[in-house]
């Protein structure tokens, strides 16, 4: 499992932990903040209402040992969401690739790949995954616990760390 830290590494992650799958936190809150304060509430089948719920997720992480949390710093904040999207997408094919057939990622924020979704066939199937955030994984208890020093950023100019999920085995 080492190799898939590696190879998210050299993919373009900051960082990547292994981390065991029932340390991952979830929530209905988080959901909430979706519904409750994202533009893109329901305009986009990796979003809520679309996306998996916080008791389904649970449910799919019941059947995982371990994930991966993988920490990456995009270039600009106006990409994050592509640049997120993108990274959890090559290191999931890496992990398939390396025999981990079970392999599934979870990104940040909304599916960036069309301008506007078509709510009843995606064009991108294969690329689009929900964000962490939709499925209801509070992201910030779940990186705290693998001793990631989390919190709000309140500068503008600052270069925040965004976080992904790969579920592996």
């Amino acid at each position: 499992m080492e190799s898939i830290c590696k190879a998210a590494i050299k993919l373009g992650a900051n960082d990547a932990k292994l981390i065991r799958a029932e340390d991952v936190v979830t929530g209905h809150w988080v959901r909430l903040k979706c519904i409750y304060g994202c533009d893109d509430y329901g305009r986009n089948l990796a979003c809520p209402p679309h996306s998996p719920t916080p008791d389904e997720t649970r449910e799919i992480l019941k059947e995982y040992t371990w994930a991966l949390l993988i920490k990456m710093t995009p270039p600009d904040l106006g990409s994050y969401s592509v640049y997120t999207h993108e990274l959890i997408f090559k290191i999931e094919r890496e992990a398939f690739l390396m025999g981990y057939y079970k392999a599934f990622g979870f990104a940040s924020g909304y599916c960036p790949y069309c301008e506007e979704c078509n709510l009843k066939t995606c064009a991108h199937p294969e690329k689009r995954r929900p964000s962490m955030e939709a499925c209801g994984i509070d992201v910030f208890e779940t990186a705290r616990k693998a001793g990631y020093n989390m919190g709000v950023y309140k500068e503008r100019d600052a270069k925040p760390s965004f976080f992904g999920l790969l579920l592996v085995v």
